[in-house]
């Protein structure tokens, strides 16, 4: 398999070493940073035991991609998203100034992000990479998007979100533009993951180069309580 197949394990054995716990066969993102979690390609009971220590008994993992557990997990429920890859920027035309987003935007930032619900975020997520945001007349920060896992070769573009009262006006295309050019800039390739059903938010990736490499599940696994003999 080919480290995009197994993203999370590969960015958090790699160059997201420093923001993750577990083990050889079993790692996560510090609950501050990030909710996925990750295994090898192909696990053996014995990385779904270390997953488990890592979760706790009846504990959850995210995981990317799906899996068929053994008997001692269960699958809670999966949704499928298209992993997009960008290896050919198209340039659009610039509709807003944007700006580079640091410590001081992170209130801003969690703001709209729990209005326009990208996906998670956490405490820290803003530290994962750089984000760039566009801010309205009134200072308002009404799109934004961000760098989340980092892999040797490639970096997802995530946390995409656009004010419902903003959208329609390109800003979310330019706040993409903005983070592509930043990872292309340091010769990695852009990705990102969107839910199947996006139609929208594929379309607009779709005209920034972005073209469908993969599909595949995201799953959410509880840890069965072990039996008492």
């Amino acid at each position: 398999m080919e480290p995009l197949d197994n993203p999370v394990w590969h960015a958090l054995t790699g160059p997201q070493a420093t923001v993750a716990e577990g083990t050889d066969r079993a790692r996560r993102y510090r609950s501050e940073y990030s909710v996925f979690a990750a295994v090898p390609d192909d696990p053996d009971q014995a990385a779904w035991d270390e997953l488990r220590a890592l979760v706790g008994d009846d504990g959850h993992a995210l995981l990317v991609p799906e899996l068929s557990p053994p008997a001692d997990w269960e699958r809670l429920g999966s949704f499928a998203v298209h992993q997009m890859v960008c290896a050919r920027p198209v340039r659009v035309t610039a509709v807003a100034r944007v700006v580079a987003l640091d410590v001081d935007d992170v209130a801003d930032m969690a703001e709209l992000v729990a209005l326009a619900q990208p996906g998670p975020w956490a405490e820290r997520t803003h530290e994962l990479g750089d984000f760039f945001g566009v801010r309205d007349d009134d200072g308002g920060l009404v799109a934004m998007a961000g760098q989340r896992m980092h892999l040797a070769d490639a970096v997802e573009i995530s946390a995409v979100a656009c004010h419902p009262d903003a959208r329609g006006k390109g800003f979310a295309a330019a706040v993409i533009g903005a983070t592509v050019d930043a990872i292309t800039e340091r010769h990695k390739v852009p990705m990102l993951h969107v839910r199947h059903d996006n139609d929208a938010a594929i379309r607009v990736y779709e005209r920034l180069g972005f073209v469908i490499r993969t599909t595949f599940d995201v799953g959410m696994y509880h840890a069965r309580v072990p039996s008492v003999p």
